[in-house]
């Protein structure tokens, strides 16, 4: 890295040549004059160049100029290719020597260290942009530069594969040449523009390349690539806040008050040593409020998780965007970062300016792109628009699939095809990803309406619970897979660290934070600890999370589904006992999810051979001839592919918003009503408010799934049926085979606590007769059995003794197994 660096600082890159009128590009000279930003003399400065130069510069048209910060410096040094006789390879001089003719001259020019001649770069994009057509024949960058004339945007994405097809010369020069080729680009817009609009744009286009025929991996990023065009993938794992970038200083004598400005150069600017005005040595002083500054974000990357290499921890990378780019990304998004490598040298001490031998590197961001059609969008997320008629053609297309019958049915099915039926988890985990509409209720003071849908799965080992959870972690727009045992409280919110760049305290986000707009799944819910778990209750009611540590005192946004699975705590379930002693999760964090599906492993020939089927033919390829292509099951099946899936579902989320109608609330009031009058008529509790609040999040997410922009009738009754099913299964009281929802709720059901009551009256009734006021637990349990007319099971005596101690009517000492009872005399 040190020797390339040195090499590149070498060249320096100065633009000059022998006479300005014969730059492929416009350009401005003359002298620095009082209160004037006009570069240097002999400075050849592109009017649509996205590098460093004045902005009272323009193009001929008046069209204002802005510097690109990820492009680096902008003076360039042109030599003599050496064509023809008496041809040099010395740098080009501007003192008085005038070239032979001015074809000739563009023709034999090439930018210093690099085969890059400008005026023929510029002629290869213009017809590269001319002259390609897409697949159906149409003319993809004319669209695109006719959508810029009609938004009013600034930038244009060249595709790289498009030019990897037509120029593979160009391509690899945008590759090792990216600052001077991408500069030449500008400019080839600009005129591209002017030609088809006679008029130059309001602000200057900017190409921003994607898609290299290369992406490297973090750790593939080596010292043979700084200053070039590279592509990485991965996980944006924090954003700073915005920097000043200075772009341009501003320079006044301390006398005379002359004014000079001087662009930046690779990161410094060098003040003026004598006055311009008075020819004073050292009088210059920097004016900062007078300075020009641009917009700059610090952007931390990590290796997606899938692509850690076995026994290694995530690398990460130091990225910057600029103007447009910047809050381009947040933290939690999976992107394509297409940028030149840099290197940049470290002082050993910030006043001394030795330096170190060892480099510190990092990426100036050309563009940003998601890294895969098959994750969902985020709700404030917008389509790349690469063809603006594809973009209307794929919506007429979604809209057309959403007037299908079956469409519900079809979304099902597609959703995780490989895992065998379950179709009522399956829908239950595709209102997850549709959610409920975003509410605000600040003018009530109830602040904001939860949207997302919590889902926990629990039951037997080996019922696909975690492939499903892996499904929907990879469908998410920002999905995290994390387990119980390997998540800590801090990590699934957030914690304090030091910048590295600032040495300064500040909040690194969590797995939670970094799934906002997204799915967080959690396996192995029921091993997560006490302290862990209890973090969980504000961010799935509250969707917020609460930070006060280090002085940083913070409410930070967690509006993230939570999709979580549990196994029971024998390793098989218990259909004797309830969910809560089951899985043992506290009532208060149980209550807040809206589905709880319980996935039982019951043998079944005729199920078990169909289930043996379905896994043997995920691994069976059948044979077909070479020239008969095979269709995929789900295909077959009439399911959709997942990147008409995810398109789907993105869209929906992004622009159906369904309201509820008269109808729509007349059925959630009765339905939530009648079964309220269930459990009324047995004594138990069968429905609260949020299974009400519950509902209308489903029947929303049922109209979306239809494209429909109001919540009718048949929408509440499919999410009465999921909440009914779900509760039937969750809910369900094992010894009364009734619908209980204070199993849930408080972890007892109605009739465990009758149970519990009528055993304390009994205990209490037997105290007086024990020998010397006390006894033992075994006793009593002996004594219960012998008088009661049914069998009396530890756990409820336990239970009621806990509450007469609670009461003071007796005290329990000695271990837990068996402890002794002492009857507090006075408390009959």
């Amino acid at each position: 890295a040190t020797d390339k660096t040195q090499s590149g600082s070498s060249n320096s890159r100065f633009f000059a040549m022998a006479n300005p009128s014969s730059s492929p590009l416009p350009f401005q000279q003359g002298s620095s004059q009082h209160g004037s930003s006009s570069p240097a003399p002999g400075r050849i400065v592109p009017s649509s160049s996205p590098l460093h130069f004045g902005s009272t510069l323009g193009t001929p048209h008046g069209t204002p100029v802005r510097s690109r910060g990820e492009l680096g410096s902008s003076d360039f040094r042109e030599f003599d290719a050496g064509h023809g006789a008496g041809g040099s390879n010395e740098p080009r001089s501007t003192d008085g020597a005038n070239p032979t003719s001015e074809g000739n001259a563009l023709r034999r020019t090439l930018i210093w260290g690099t085969d890059v001649n400008t005026h023929e770069t510029i002629e290869r994009f213009k017809r590269f942009f001319n002259s390609f057509t897409d697949a159906q024949g149409q003319h993809k960058y004319q669209k695109l530069l006719e959508h810029v004339h009609i938004t009013g945007t600034s930038s244009i994405d060249i595709d790289c594969s498009d030019l990897l097809d037509v120029d593979r010369v160009l391509y690899r020069q945008l590759v090792s040449f990216p600052q001077e080729v991408i500069s030449a680009f500008d400019g080839a817009l600009a005129d591209l523009y002017a030609a088809r609009f006679h008029d130059y744009p309001p602000l200057p286009l900017q190409a921003r390349p994607f898609n290299l025929a290369q992406v490297s991996t973090m750790r593939q990023l080596n010292p043979e690539d700084i200053d070039q065009l590279v592509a990485i993938r991965g996980m944006v794992i924090r954003t700073s806040a915005i920097i000043p970038e200075p772009k341009q200083g501003f320079f006044q004598c301390s006398f005379c008050k002359f004014t000079v400005d001087v662009p930046i150069d690779h990161g410094r600017i060098f003040e003026p040593e004598r006055c311009g005005g008075c020819n004073a040595s050292k009088s210059m002083a920097l004016v900062h409020n007078r300075c020009q500054f641009a917009d700059k974000q610090m952007i931390k990357i990590q290796e997606n998780p899938e692509n850690v290499p076995d026994g290694q921890t995530p690398q990460t990378v130091f990225a910057f965007a600029f103007d447009e780019q910047v809050d381009g990304v947040l933290p939690g998004d999976r992107i394509e970062l297409t940028g030149i490598y840099r290197a940049v040298s470290l002082r050993v001490m910030p006043r001394q300016r030795t330096i170190k031998a060892v480099f510190k590197t990092h990426i100036d961001v050309i563009h940003f792109k998601k890294t895969s059609t098959t994750r969902l969008l985020r709700d404030d997320e917008a389509a790349v628009v690469t063809d603006p008629a594809a973009e209307k053609e794929q919506e007429a297309r979604l809209r057309e699939l959403s007037q299908q019958p079956d469409i519900v049915d079809r979304l099902v099915r597609s959703l995780a095809p490989n895992i065998f039926e379950f179709d009522d988890v399956k829908r239950g985990v595709l209102c997850q990803l549709f959610g409920g509409v975003q509410k605000n209720f600040q003018d009530s003071a109830r602040g904001r309406g939860r949207a997302e849908v919590h889902v926990l799965l629990c039951g037997d080992p080996g019922t696909s619970k975690s492939q499903l959870l892996q499904y929907a972690v990879n469908l998410a727009s920002r999905g995290i897979y994390t387990s119980g045992r390997g998540s800590s409280s801090v990590g699934l919110t957030a914690y304090v660290t030091k910048d590295p760049e600032t040495r300064q305290l500040v909040l690194e986000s969590g797995a939670l934070v970094l799934c906002d707009g997204g799915v967080c799944c959690i396996d192995e819910f029921d091993k997560m600890g006490d302290s862990t778990r209890s973090v969980l209750h504000e961010v799935m009611e509250q969707q917020t999370i609460s930070v006060a540590k280090a002085g940083i005192i913070c409410s930070l946004n967690a509006r993230t589904c939570i999709l979580a699975a549990a196994n029971p705590q024998e390793s098989k379930w218990n259909t004797d006992i309830s969910i809560v002693d089951n899985i043992k999760l506290p009532p208060t964090l149980l209550s807040r999810f809206d589905l709880i599906y319980l996935i039982l492993d019951k043998p079944d020939p005729a199920k078990d051979r169909r289930l043996a089927r379905h896994l043997v033919a995920l691994y069976h390829e059948e044979e077909v001839d070479d020239f008969e292509q095979p269709v995929p099951p789900a295909l077959r099946a009439g399911e959709l592919d997942r990147a008409t899936l995810t398109a789907y579902i993105s869209y929906a989320r992004r622009h159906i918003h369904p309201v509820l109608t008269e109808d729509a609330s007349r059925d959630l009031v009765s339905a939530y009503v009648e079964m309220r009058k269930i459990g009324a008529g047995q004594g138990t509790v069968s429905a609260t408010p949020r299974q009400l609040e519950s509902m209308i999040r489903l029947s929303e997410a049922h109209a979306r799934m239809r494209f429909s922009s109001t919540v009718e009738r048949v929408d509440v009754a499919d999410a009465v049926s999921l909440m009914r099913a779900a509760l039937q299964q969750a809910a369900t009281d094992p010894r009364t085979g009734k619908i209980d929802l204070d199993l849930i709720t408080t972890g007892t059901g109605m009739a465990a606590r009758k149970r519990i009551n009528d055993i304390a009256r009994a205990v209490q009734d037997q105290a007086p007769k024990w020998k010397h006021g006390q006894t033992s637990f075994s006793n009593i349990l002996q004594e219960l059995s012998q008088i009661a007319t049914m069998r009396v099971a530890s756990e409820d005596l336990r239970g009621a003794l806990e509450q007469l101690a609670v009461d003071g009517v007796i005290a329990l000492s000695g271990p837990r197994p068996n402890p002794v009872v002492k009857f507090i005399r006075g408390q009959e």
